[in-house]
């Protein structure tokens, strides 16, 4: 008589297939959010067959129109559905873990930097930071903001902000953005894949993380002030619950919770961002550099895992929440043009970020302004990926800064 396989054991198994996929991912997966999602279905779709395009793609629109970094939590559902909850942490881990250590290694050595060399490299990450946010901008105002009502929204974000700046208005950015959607924006309905999404999350489970959700989001801020552990936790989780449109989106959500709460210099925010574009993975693990570096305790190893952990728990909880009734949601035309209006006051937001502080505290004179045009030539001409034109950036800054240093 044949003995049925061990379902533990199985899904260990399963477990350590997807750790090692996406350990494979997290190490040369350059090139943001979007990039990711390719790296994805070539592995997924049509190397592996764990699912079809249909599925892939409803997958991936889900994931977009939820808060939180779409690609790892397309990663995360991919785990989901191929090992259950352990394969939904292995896939978390294996893609999070490459970028989170070489962030951290850099935290560490940024202290360390002295002379004119270190601190033109420095200087040329910030520079290349303006032309990479400025890309990013561009690429997300074409998509998102394709008709004069989006456009509109866009710039009365940034007209919010100029008069509201900080955390508060991006908040009234965004939503006003989704009120200008849900009002203004034609109702259509993007059409759904051919194929359900089948993953093993239940309607109570569904309901305890959407708990879990807004605990996080409507109780930490209560709490923030009895310990700089709560503060910090708090600050993370709300940037990373707010994200919508994109990766990059988390930069001024992330300089609102830290330069302006004085965690860090705006110098060492920039550094880092720039650091950022350089390795692979997802851009949520800037975070992981930032814990890092903050000034109040914790910081070093501790800040960097907490910081982790705490802006991707909200992404990941309002997908869990979302997977029992996503059919359902999806087949809402007011739900996609709230979405739709939301996404454009991001693009806003972005916008502003791009002036403060990214431009103005990297760009002192004609010759930065220079190196960030090529930078951004060099992304939308010549097609070169972000961690090429970052070492391209770094590079050119230590040379102008030894050769500007009198001998």
């Amino acid at each position: 008589m044949t003995k049925t396989p061990d379902r533990a054991a199985a899904a260990t198994t399963h477990a350590a297939e997807v750790f090692a996929v996406f350990l494979k991912l997290g190490l040369t997966s350059f090139g943001g959010p979007i990039a990711h999602l390719g790296y994805f279905r070539t592995e997924f779709v049509d190397r592996r067959r764990w699912l079809d395009d249909a599925a892939y793609a409803d997958l991936v629109a889900l994931c977009q129109f939820l808060p939180g970094p779409a690609s790892s939590q397309v990663g995360f559902a991919l785990g989901l559905m191929r090992a259950g909850w352990m394969g939904a942490l292995a896939a978390f881990i294996g893609f999070t873990l490459p970028s989170a250590l070489m962030l951290l290694a850099f935290a560490q050595i940024v202290p360390l930097l002295s002379g004119p060399l270190a601190m033109g490299a420095i200087d040329g990450l910030k520079i290349g930071a303006v032309a990479i946010v400025a890309h990013a901008v561009l690429g997300m105002s074409r998509n998102l903001c394709p008709d004069p009502i989006r456009a509109s929204i866009a710039v009365g974000a940034v007209a919010l902000l100029a008069l509201f700046p900080g955390l508060w208005g991006m908040l009234g950015a965004i939503i006003l953005g989704a009120a200008a959607g849900a009002f203004v924006i034609k109702h259509d309905v993007d059409p759904p894949g051919s194929a359900s999404l089948h993953l093993p999350v239940t309607a109570s489970q569904g309901l305890a993380a959407l708990g879990g959700f807004a605990c996080l989001v409507a109780l930490l801020p209560f709490v923030a002030d009895l310990a700089p552990l709560l503060a910090m936790i708090d600050g993370f989780v709300r940037a990373g619950a707010l994200v919508f449109g994109g990766g990059h989106v988390v930069l001024p959500l992330l300089e609102a919770e830290t330069v302006a709460q004085g965690w860090i210099t705006t110098d060492q925010f920039l550094a880092g961002y720039g650091a950022t574009q350089a390795v692979p993975g997802p851009l949520f693990t800037f975070a992981s550099y930032l814990g890092a570096v903050q000034a109040p305790s914790p910081n070093g190893v501790a800040g960097a895992l907490i910081a982790t952990f705490a802006i991707f728990a909200p992404g990941f909880l309002i997908l869990i929440a979302a997977l029992p009734y996503w059919q359902r949601l999806r087949g809402l035309p007011s739900a996609q043009a709230l979405m739709r209006g939301t996404n454009a006051a991001v693009v806003g937001i972005l916008g502003a970020a791009l002036y403060d502080p990214v431009f103005t505290v990297a760009i002192g004179g004609m010759g930065d302004l220079v190196l960030a045009l090529a930078c951004f030539v060099m992304l939308s001409a010549w097609r070169l990926p972000p961690w090429a034109v970052v070492m391209i950036a770094a590079l050119s800054g230590a040379c102008i800064s030894v050769i500007a240093t009198p001998i």
